[in-house]
């Protein structure tokens, strides 16, 4: 049978399913994995292990277990993605006017006639991990921001985590959209709603394909937005300009191994551009882009839509 909860961590909708096992034990287990992931590598904890080692920039500094994990992770999405998701773009989501909670951000009080300041984004290879050591130096004046892919990453440790601490045969956990599963899926597979809301229930109207194993990530421009210097901005800025993408597609969805390789992917997806199609397909991930128009791409063997779920 299958049960579920829904709740709020990271700045984000949190969502966990279980089949035949104790929820309140993978809820708990997921609940203190979160909180220990936001107190490691929040940008907007003034006490995370984070910001104090972006204080210290250009001081090799040890870190804990979690935080050599998170940033590795980072690091070679940087480097799978040839720079487009880039952990070192901490400062300029500071300049761009996300520098709190997403939810903390008000409309009106984001709209300024201020000059809006944009700097270049210093690049992955600033950063020295030696992730053997847990120990990292971060070039001066650097900020790490690990972002979506800290989150995709925390999402891969808590579908295993939820599925030990429950005793269930199959578990899903989805934050914010990036969702990864363990175990032995129900008949039929796991049901997942493609949508560029993350908050939208699971049976609103819309897309739903099944998977069995593996995760599913998605990166989009239409939600996280806000206006600076009467200009609308987003939260995917593309490392090679420091300004938030402008291709021609706003949601890009994959379908890849683990979160944190769908979200790379996604999220490279958005900021490639007019070169997505093909810098998806060269890496055969089955992926659903759609354009600015609405228009939808599907690519690569995306899964077939199954009946759309009913809005409840």
């Amino acid at each position: 049978m299958s049960e579920h909860r829904t709740w709020r961590a990271l700045g984000t909708t949190v969502r966990l399913v279980i089949e035949d096992g104790d929820l309140s034990r993978a809820w708990r287990s997921v609940s203190d994995l979160l909180d220990q992931v936001d107190r490691t590598y929040s940008r907007f904890r003034a006490d995370s292990e984070l910001s104090r080692l972006n204080a210290r920039a250009g001081q090799r500094v040890p870190i804990s277990p979690l935080l050599t994990w998170a940033l590795a992770a980072a690091l070679r999405g940087a480097r799978l993605s040839q720079g487009l998701v880039d952990p070192t773009v901490g400062h300029t989501m500071r300049l761009i006017g996300y520098d709190r909670d997403f939810s903390l951000i008000d409309e009106n009080s984001s709209r300024t006639d201020a000059p809006l300041r944009l700097e270049p984004v210093p690049g992955w290879q600033c950063v020295a991990l030696d992730a053997r050591g847990n120990t990292v130096r971060i070039a001066p004046g650097v900020e790490l921001d690990l972002g979506s892919v800290g989150k995709a990453f925390a999402a891969d440790l808590a579908a295993p985590a939820a599925l030990a601490a429950s005793g269930a045969d199959g578990a899903l956990v989805s934050l914010g959209g990036d969702i990864a599963v363990a175990g032995t899926p129900p008949e039929g597979g796991w049901r997942v709603l493609i949508a560029e809301d993350s908050s939208l229930p699971p049976f609103a109207h819309g897309e739903v394909i099944t998977i069995d194993g593996g995760a599913i990530a998605t990166s989009s421009t239409t939600v996280r937005r806000w206006t600076r210097a009467r200009v609308q901005l987003h939260h995917l800025v593309d490392p090679r300009t420091g300004i938030p993408a402008s291709g021609p597609w706003r949601t890009a969805t994959v379908v890849a191994d683990t979160c944190v390789d769908a979200n790379i992917a996604a999220t490279a997806a958005v900021i490639v551009g007019r070169d997505a199609e093909a810098w998806l397909g060269e890496r055969r991930l089955p992926a659903r882009l759609i354009a600015a128009d609405g228009t939808v791409r599907r690519l690569a063997g995306w899964p077939a839509a199954v009946e759309a779920a009913v809005a409840s």
